[in-house]
C-alpha cells in the first residue's frame, strides 16, 4: 500500500517505464501479474487522493508512434454546450437570425442522447470497411482500423444496393455499465476503458473488451443523398448499424423541454453513460446553409444535464492568474464526491461573485458540477457559519506584485467584474506561464507530449520562460529527468519539430492576444495574408497606420483594435514575437482564387429577403471575397439589401465610384 506522495511518484515513474517497455519497445520488463498489482496499488492511492489522477485518467502508454495519423475527409467538429433552456433558446434564436427566419418560425430538430464515449469515423469503399479513425484533433485522426474491426456492432460489409462508392459513418464507441462491472478493476470509468481499448497496440487485446457502437452521422458529401437527420438514421439502421432508439424529432421548444425532462429521469436506468442531449437542425439543407465556426457547427448544440450537488467546507481561497491576467478565485474544499467524481477545488468565478454570495473561508457550501464538468460554489449554508467568521477580502494585487485593475466595458457601459493584472508583456510570471500553455494547446501549436503539467515542470526547472524557448530545449537534460527517457524525449523533440509548420491564423491565435480568438485570428490572417505583412504591426512607426486599415475589416471592432494596439505597443511583446517568427515556418493564409469574388472586397447594407446578412457575408468569403466594415476606396462592391439600406453608405459608394450590387443581382451572381 502506498502511504506517501513521494512513494506514489516513484511507483508512477516505474509504471511509465513498464508501459514504455511494453507498448513502444515490445519488451516487457515484468510479468502481467506484477504489472497489474502495481497499477491497482496506484489506482487505490488516487481514489483516496483526488489530486493525483494520472493512472485513473490515462490508460496505457500514449501510442504516438503506434498509429499513423490520417486526415479526415471532413473535419470532425466538437459541439458548443448549453447548460439550461435559456442557452438552447439563444441557440435557436441565432439560427433563425442567421437564416433570416421569422423569430416565431419553428425549426425541427433531431434530439439524440449524448453518449459519454469515444468518437470514431468509419470509411467504406464499395460496401467494405477499409479504414477507421479516432477523432484526434479534428483535422487528423489516428488509424485504429484493426481495433474497430473487433466491435461486433460495426458492420464489416454493408449489404445495401443504394450505398455510394465511398461512404463514411461517424459514431460513438462505448462500454455498457453492466459490462464495465466485469473489468472495472483495471479502469477508472467506462469512457477511459473505451479510450484505452481503442488505442491498444494488439487488436487481440481490444477484442477482449466488450465495446459497442452507436452511429449518429456522416459527412456533408454523403448527406446529399438524404433530406434530413431522422431519415439518415433510419437508413443507417437499414445498413446494419445500431442507432440510439431514444432519438426523436422535436418540433418546438415545448416538446424539447418534455423530452429533456423524460430523458434525464431515465438517465440512471440506461445501460450506458450519457451526460446530456445533442440537438441538431434536422434538415440537411439548412445544416449546409448554417455551416460551421472554427471548431463547432452552427446547427448543433449539446444540452448538458443539470448538475449533481453536494456540501463541503472551504478550507482556503486561492487566486489563480490566467494568460490574459484575469484573477480567478478557487475554493480549496474538503474532498467530496459530486456526480461520481471526487472534487477538491471549486471555482468562485470573480470578486463580485464572492461578495454577492458572501463566501468566506470556513463556510459550509453547496457544490455543483456545472454541466457535469466544472465544480462551482452555488450557495453558503449560513446556519453552519462560525460566529468568528470574517468576510473575505479580495486581494488588490496580483501574486506577481502588480496592482490589479478592472476594465470599463464599452458595450455594457459597466466596470468588469473580473480583476486583472495589467501586465501585457511577459513580466508577470503567472501570465507568462499560462501563455505558454495556451501556445502549445490543441487549437494553437498542438504539441503532442507538451501539456500543461509538462510546461509547469519545465518552467520550474527554468527550461522555458518564453515561447521561443520551446524550440531550443536541451533534450540531454530532459531524458535524464525523473519520468523521462531516451524514447520519450526523442518523441517530444519530433513533436516540437513537426509543430514548426503552422498556418498564419493559428500563429495569430497562438500568441495569445486578449480578445483575439480563433474566428478573429482567421479574419486578421485573411487581411494580412502573410507573416511578412503581419509583422508590420511589430513596427511602432507603422502600427497606427496598419490598425487604421484593420479597423475597416468587418468583424473586427474597437475592442479587438485596442487589444492589438496594447499588445504590439509593448516592446517586450514585440521582441518575444520576433524571436518566435524566426523559429517557425508560417504558411500564408490560403486564398480562394477561383471564386466569384476572388481578390475582391465587399460590404453589405440593408436587410435581405431570403437570407441574413451573416449568411451573405459567409457566402462572399466562401467565394474568395473579403468583407469590409466601411465604404472606402478599397471597396469593390457595395451589396444593397431591399430593406432599409443605409443611405449615407450608398451615397459614399456613388461618390467613390464603387459598384453597387442590388439584392436581385446578388442572388443571380450566386445562382440562387
Amino acid at each position: 500500500m502506498i502511504k506517501t506522495v513521494d512513494e506514489y511518484h516513484k511507483k508512477l515513474n516505474l509504471l511509465k517505464k513498464y508501459d514504455e517497455s511494453y507498448y513502444d519497445l515490445s519488451n516487457p520488463k515484468v510479468s502481467d501479474s506484477k504489472y497489474d498489482a502495481l497499477k491497482k496499488e496506484l489506482l487505490e492511492f488516487e481514489e483516496k487522493n483526488n489530486k493525483y489522477k494520472f493512472v485513473g485518467s490515462k490508460v496505457g502508454y500514449t501510442p504516438s508512434k503506434k498509429f499513423s495519423k490520417v486526415k479526415h475527409l471532413e473535419k470532425m467538429l466538437s459541439l458548443d454546450n448549453a447548460f439550461d433552456f435559456s442557452d438552447v433558446k439563444n441557440f435557436l434564436k441565432k439560427i433563425k437570425n442567421y437564416l433570416n427566419f421569422d423569430i416565431q418560425k419553428e425549426i425541427t430538430l433531431n434530439a439524440e442522447p449524448k453518449i459519454d464515449g469515444i468518437s470514431a469515423s468509419l470509411i467504406y469503399k464499395n460496401k467494405s470497411l477499409i479504414q477507421g479513425l479516432s477523432r484526434g484533433d479534428g483535422d487528423f485522426g489516428e488509424d485504429i482500423t484493426e481495433n474497430l474491426l473487433t466491435i461486433k456492432e460495426i458492420p464489416k460489409i454493408i449489404d445495401n444496393q443504394d450505398l455510394p462508392e465511398y461512404f463514411e459513418v461517424r459514431g460513438e464507441v462505448y462500454i455498457g455499465k453492466k459490462d464495465f462491472q466485469k473489468i472495472k478493476e483495471n479502469f477508472a470509468n467506462p469512457r477511459n476503458a473505451a479510450a484505452g481499448s481503442l488505442r491498444q497496440k494488439d487488436s487481440n487485446n481490444t477484442a477482449k473488451i466488450p465495446l459497442k457502437f452507436f452511429a449518429y452521422g456522416t459527412t456533408q458529401v454523403n448527406q446529399k443523398n438524404f433530406t434530413n437527420q431522422s431519415e439518415f438514421l433510419n437508413y443507417l439502421n437499414q445498413c446494419g448499424f445500431k442507432t440510439n432508439e431514444l432519438s426523436k424529432t422535436i418540433n418546438n421548444i415545448e416538446e424539447l423541454e418534455i423530452y429533456y425532462a423524460n430523458l434525464e429521469k431515465k438517465r440512471s436506468s440506461l445501460d450506458y453513460d450519457i451526460d446530456g442531449i445533442v440537438y441538431k437542425v434536422n434538415n440537411f439543407e439548412l445544416q449546409h446553409r448554417l455551416g460551421n465556426l472554427s471548431n463547432s457547427p452552427r446547427w448543433a448544440i449539446a444540452h448538458k444535464f443539470s448538475s449533481e450537488k453536494a456540501f463541503s467546507v472551504i478550507n482556503d481561497i486561492e487566486i489563480q492568474v490566467g494568460r490574459t491576467g484575469a484573477l480567478t478565485p478557487v475554493a480549496k474544499i474538503d474532498p467530496v464526491t459530486v456526480g461520481g467524481v471526487v472534487v477538491s477545488n471549486a471555482t468562485l468565478h470573480n470578486e463580485d461573485e464572492i461578495a454577492r454570495k458572501d463566501i468566506r473561508i470556513g463556510d459550509t457550501v453547496l457544490i455543483q458540477r456545472a454541466g457535469d464538468v466544472i465544480p462551482q460554489v452555488v450557495s453558503v449554508d449560513l446556519s453552519k457559519r462560525s460566529k468568528t467568521s470574517k468576510a473575505y477580502i479580495f486581494p488588490k494585487k496580483c501574486p506577481c506584485g502588480n496592482n490589479t485593475i478592472k476594465d470599463y466595458n464599452q458595450i455594457t457601459k459597466k466596470i468588469d467584474a473580473v480583476r486583472r493584472c495589467p501586465d501585457i508583456g511577459y513580466e508577470c510570471q503567472y501570465m507568462a506561464r499560462e501563455k505558454l500553455k495556451h501556445f502549445v494547446s490543441k487549437d494553437a501549436l498542438n504539441i503532442d507530449g507538451l501539456g500543461k503539467k509538462v510546461i509547469d515542470d519545465f518552467w520550474n526547472l527554468g527550461f522555458v520562460k518564453l515561447p521561443s524557448d520551446i524550440f531550443n530545449l536541451d533534450y540531454n537534460k530532459i531524458k535524464n529527468l525523473e519520468g523521462w527517457g531516451e524514447l520519450s524525449s526523442s518523441n517530444l523533440k519530433q513533436a516540437i519539430e513537426n509543430s514548426k509548420k503552422i498556418t498564419l491564423e493559428k500563429f495569430i491565435f497562438s500568441i495569445g492576444i486578449r480578445h483575439i480568438g480563433q474566428e478573429n485570428a482567421k479574419i486578421i490572417a485573411s487581411y494580412f495574408k502573410s507573416i511578412k505583412n503581419f509583422q508590420k504591426l511589430f513596427n511602432n512607426s507603422q502600427l497606427n497606420k496598419e490598425l487604421k486599415s484593420v479597423r475597416e475589416i468587418d468583424g473586427i471592432g474597437e475592442t479587438q483594435i485596442n487589444a492589438l494596439n496594447e499588445f504590439f505597443s509593448n516592446p517586450k511583446n514585440e521582441k518575444v514575437i520576433k524571436l518566435l517568427v524566426q523559429e517557425l515556418a508560417i504558411k500564408d493564409f490560403e486564398i480562394i482564387t477561383n471564386g466569384i469574388f476572388a481578390n475582391k472586397t465587399l460590404m453589405f447594407t440593408g436587410g435581405f429577403e431570403r437570407m441574413s446578412r451573416s449568411e451573405a457575408k459567409s457566402l462572399a468569403e466562401s467565394q474568395g471575397g473579403k468583407v469590409l466594415g466601411g465604404v472606402s476606396k478599397k471597396l469593390n462592391y457595395l451589396v444593397v439589401g431591399s430593406s432599409k439600406p443605409t443611405k449615407s453608405k450608398m451615397e459614399k459608394a456613388v461618390e467613390l465610384d464603387v459598384e453597387i450590387i442590388s439584392e436581385e443581382k446578388w442572388y443571380k451572381l450566386l445562382n440562387r
